[in-house]
């Protein structure tokens, strides 16, 4: 019989190596297969260039973001071509429609998504992707960071409304993504009324640490963002970011 040592000076027989060999080669495999349905699952929607990377650099810009009515409106373009991605994949019915001129039969969506956002930062993302889907539902989430004197936060939720989501498609507008604890309860919390078809994330800006957390919590959904940033600080804000989304959307807040 033949033997082969591993790493520990261990004898392994042929057949035992062997064994080992396939058992690390599938685990590479699915390791990848991974990797590659994480990728399908996130879309990156300033990776081709187009308008939407003006509408970040603006967001951004601090020269360019105290303009309060121009950072509201770039965050509704982004959730409006989020929303018109999003469409393209949602289940479709054929229905029946008259012109002036004839009856003809067209294609439309099944069944209409529920909107849901955060309070306060995501309303004017909200807004853009319910300016396109304008026949959906909508829910909304108070939930917020609770700073301490050291500047560190903890998670707050106050107030959820939202319909039934069972048989639906499930839409959600966080602007800034960064650790994704907050946008991990709000979704618990959403999913308390009922299973949907599908949910999607749609975010201005995202940390990676982000998305990882979000993928690691709901593999299942799928995640829009405007731009995708490497880094948090050590606080859980994400760099280069643009700031705090809320306060440049409708000024300072007094936090108690």
């Amino acid at each position: 019989m033949k033997f082969i040592s591993d790493k520990n000076n261990n004898l392994l027989t042929l057949s035992e190596f062997r064994a080992l060999k396939g058992f690390f080669i599938i685990n590479i495999i699915i390791t990848f297969r991974i990797k590659d349905y994480n990728k399908t699952m996130l879309a990156i929607l300033s990776e081709n260039f187009s308008l939407v990377n003006s509408w970040i650099n603006d967001l951004r810009n601090i020269d360019v973001q105290q303009d309060r009515m121009k950072f509201r409106r770039n965050m509704e373009r982004i959730g409006e071509i989020a929303a018109f991605e999003i469409s393209k994949t949602l289940d479709q019915k054929e229905i029946e429609i008259t012109t002036p001129l004839d009856t003809i039969k067209v294609k439309e969506i099944e069944t209409q998504p529920v909107i849901t956002t955060i309070l306060r930062a995501g309303v004017p993302l909200f807004q853009g992707i319910l300016n396109y889907f304008d026949k959906a539902d909508c829910g909304f989430v108070a939930a917020y960071r609770k700073h301490d004197a050291n500047d560190y936060f903890s998670i707050k939720q106050d107030y959820l409304t939202c319909p039934k989501l069972d048989g639906r498609p499930l839409i959600v507008a966080d602007p800034m993504l960064a650790t994704g604890a907050s946008l991990i309860e709000a979704i618990k919390d959403l999913l308390t009324n009922g299973k949907p078809t599908s949910i999607h994330i749609v975010t201005a800006i995202a940390s990676r640490q982000g998305v990882e957390t979000i993928q690691n919590a709901y593999p299942d959904a799928k995640i829009w963002i405007g731009a995708l940033d490497e880094s948090l600080t050590s606080k859980g804000y994400i760099t280069p970011g643009l700031g705090d989304a809320g306060d440049l959307s409708y000024g300072e807040k007094l936090q108690r």
